[in-house]
């Protein structure tokens, strides 16, 4: 298990299913001036406890006006992780996710309330629940802000301890910082590309070769192989296959139907990349990843636009 990554997953975990919790039991910074007006816009978390945010692990928040946001999270099922990555289970560190969240969130609306320096959201949960969460500004300016994050849970929530069990710890107190988002590469990224992992290391799911996917605009993806011949089918095995894109994040998912002997095998992949620019037909993408002993490294792909005839 990697001691970095969950550094960063312990933060991100908050409010269950949706968001982090961002409060603080000393309230005694000033209050910033015209706060709503100054978080308007989109942010992603770059930092927790001072470290790098790793990209399977990032929250992007838009604030459109001072009454209402929308949050996108690329935090993966337990299940769906590699074993490396994999959290560990809910008995054994009563502050991870449960496993039935999903592998991320797109775009989920909220309605925001601010008091003072303390920014609440407020989302519909499951069964029409309502999820809060707060996040206690400490300081904003026009490119970053920051919080001190911490998670509030009921007794015998989904990953918590139970009720009554007061030798375990609830509450996660983490130090966070966003910084704004000038970029939105949703429509950017439409139409057909052709590219190859650019790093030695960063995706399980490349073999070094060009491939080709095209984004729709309807949050699906195709992707093509080539046959023997040398020319780009749609891959058979792919039955499902989607993604969002929240900024510079961009999700993916996509489902893998497969035979061995008798036995079919139906595999859901999850791969998260930040776009770190598409320009002059080139795309390219980034990913922050840890490597098993908790260092980390950068990974690399490069795009090209594909010319429809």
């Amino acid at each position: 298990m990697k001691k970095l990554s969950w550094a960063f997953a312990a933060a991100l975990i908050c409010g269950l299913n949706v968001f982090s919790s961002c409060v603080n039991d000393n309230n005694d910074n000033p209050v910033i001036d015209n706060l709503a007006e100054k978080l308007i816009g989109k942010w992603m978390i770059s930092d927790i406890e001072g470290q790098p945010a790793l990209t399977n692990w990032k929250e992007v928040i838009t604030f459109v006006s001072p009454t209402k946001a929308y949050v996108s999270k690329s935090i993966a099922r337990r299940e769906d992780m590699d074993s490396e990555d994999r959290p560990p289970k809910p008995e054994d560190m009563p502050d991870v996710m449960p496993e039935d969240i999903p592998g991320w969130n797109a775009h989920v609306e909220c309605d925001v309330t601010i008091e003072g320096n303390t920014v609440i959201l407020t989302s519909e949960g499951p069964n029409g629940s309502k999820m809060s969460t707060k996040y206690e500004i400490k300081s904003i300016s026009a490119s970053k802000f920051t919080c001190e994050a911490i998670r509030e849970a009921p007794d015998g929530g989904p990953g918590m301890p139970p009720e009554g069990d007061g030798d375990k710890e609830k509450n996660i107190k983490q130090k966070q910082r966003y910084e704004r988002v000038t970029v939105d590469y949703k429509q950017d990224i439409l139409g057909k590309w052709e590219g190859h992992i650019t790093s030695d290391m960063g995706s399980e799911f490349d073999d070094g070769e060009d491939h080709q996917w095209e984004y729709k605009a309807d949050g699906t993806f195709v992707y093509y192989i080539q046959d023997e011949d040398g020319n780009w089918i749609v891959n058979p095995n792919q039955t499902e296959s989607d993604y969002f894109v929240d900024g510079s994040l961009l999700c993916t998912r996509w489902v893998i139907d497969d035979e061995v002997g008798e036995d079919e095998i139906n595999k859901d992949n999850r791969e998260w990349w930040e776009i770190e620019s598409i320009e002059g037909g080139v795309m390219k993408w980034k990913a922050l990843r840890a490597r098993e002993d908790g260092t980390t490294y950068v990974a690399t792909f490069a795009m090209l636009r594909v010319k429809e005839d």
